[in-house]
């Protein structure tokens, strides 16, 4: 096991459903193999789909032309990512609540929520087009 050892990767992927898939399952192994425990993985794996496919979807409106950029950074205490997309971004405070009044029958709009429930960080930058993502490592899933 190399949970010692700090691991960086930064890399830029197409807008598609097979790029992210492929990049989620190695960073999802990568954070296994530094000694993410199961708990821990549920909620990046969760945040990362979550977080991935809005990109694609919602800020690059499924372009595949356009890009996904991934900063990620593996310490022994924490998971840290930030994931950007070429959209013209978001306001994250101006979201619905999915769980108040006619949105809890939308099949839309709970990802955001999901991100907030499952990370111990959630920054978004200025434009909202970046979201920055940490999980601290062994602090457990949020009791919803």
């Amino acid at each position: 096991m190399q949970s010692e050892t700090v691991y960086t990767k930064s890399c830029v992927i197409p807008s598609t459903a097979a790029a992210v898939g492929q990049l989620c399952r190695e960073i999802l192994d990568t954070a296994k193999e530094r000694g993410f425990g199961e708990q821990d993985l549920f909620a990046i794996h969760l945040a990362l789909e979550e977080a991935f496919m809005n990109a694609v979807r919602h800020g690059n409106q499924s372009d595949p032309s356009k890009n996904v950029t991934v900063e990620l950074l593996i310490t022994p205490e924490k998971f840290d990512i930030s994931i950007a997309d070429q959209g013209c971004g978001f306001d994250p405070a101006a979201l619905p609540d999915p769980r108040q009044g006619e949105n809890l029958y939308k099949t839309e709009g709970r990802g955001v929520l999901l991100i907030r429930a499952y990370m111990d960080i959630i920054e978004y930058n200025t434009t909202g087009n970046c979201v920055h993502l940490v999980k601290f490592k062994g602090k457990g899933l949020p009791v919803i």
